[in-house]
């Protein structure tokens, strides 16, 4: 018997559906149904979000610094405005009717500037000025957040300069709190995520140029699952562990009696899945000789 040839195998929404309403003994017919396996399926997401099963949805930022900024937002806030020419790298922008600020870290092109966090929406069509040169230009529309509240975490970084990059460590909370003068400046050699609905990474020391470039690898939320003909941003190796998970929680709904085999195939799914989600890399262990005597 000759094989297919092919490896084009990719199930949609609707027939992952089908297979966890199958697996719960349960036809899949109504609208309805539809709609309470989408809403489990993106709830699937969030649990998987939170074990750190989705590595495949790693992006890599090359986050341009500002002198004199120290708070970034993970991901890029681009707003679109009348001109951006006169307006200067690293200065604070307010809105006229709003009173929302945000401080600009680029200029991309001639009519759009990269913020930080702003401090809430700006309003379409309004005015906005620099705070040091003065110069006023109108906001096209308000800047998005899609883009940053996709993240779940920051993993690694370095800072560049000069082609030549370098390693920043991650500390907690406490200890950037801790920190006697934020408003050092230098090349950051530390970085706090602060993981609000909007995350923002604050650097230290102070960046003290415009040409350092913050290079960090973030992991951001798998797309959602709305219609039924959309296919799963999974790779093929965790389709299994997608079928089970959605079909443990529907039998949370729906088949109260296979919850436990059902969860429990899940589970082993996941483990399977999880330790197959790792990066591969050789572990060499160099002995240290410095307490080492020499024998007389």
């Amino acid at each position: 018997m000759a094989v297919s040839g092919s490896k084009d195998f990719e199930p949609n929404v609707a027939e992952y559906v089908e297979e966890a309403f199958e697996r719960c003994g349960l036809e899949f017919r109504t609208g309805y149904d539809a709609e309470t396996a989408r809403r489990s399926l993106n709830f699937l997401f969030a649990d998987w979000a939170n074990r750190g099963l989705n590595r495949w949805t790693i992006k890599q930022v090359s986050q341009s610094l500002a002198s004199g900024i120290s708070e970034y937002p993970v991901g890029t806030i681009t707003a679109t405005v009348g001109s951006s020419a006169s307006l200067s790298v690293g200065e604070t922008i307010t809105g006229a009717s709003s009173s929302v600020t945000a401080s600009i870290i680029t200029k991309p092109t001639s009519t759009t500037i990269t913020l930080t966090v702003p401090s809430g929406i700006f309003t379409s069509g309004e005015t906005v000025t620099g705070g040091t040169s003065g110069a006023s230009t109108t906001v096209s529309s308000s800047p998005s957040l899609e883009d940053v509240q996709s993240t779940i975490d920051i993993l690694s970084g370095v800072v560049r300069r000069s082609n030549s990059d370098l390693s920043v460590s991650r500390i907690s909370r406490d200890d950037y709190l801790s920190l006697a003068n934020k408003s050092t400046t230098g090349r950051p050699i530390q970085f706090y995520v602060d993981r609000q609905i909007t995350p923002s990474v604050k650097v230290y020391p102070t960046p003290e140029n415009n040409t350092d470039i913050f290079i960090y690898d973030r992991l951001v939320r798998i797309d959602d699952a709305d219609a039924a003909v959309n296919t799963m941003q999974v790779p093929f190796r965790f389709y299994p562990c997608l079928a089970a998970g959605l079909a443990y929680y529907i039998s949370l709904k729906k088949a109260p009696e296979r919850i436990q085999i059902l969860k429990g195939l899940y589970e082993e799914e996941f483990i399977r899945a999880a330790e197959e989600d790792r990066d591969k890399a050789s572990l060499n262990l160099v002995p240290s000789y410095t307490f080492v005597s020499a024998v007389s």
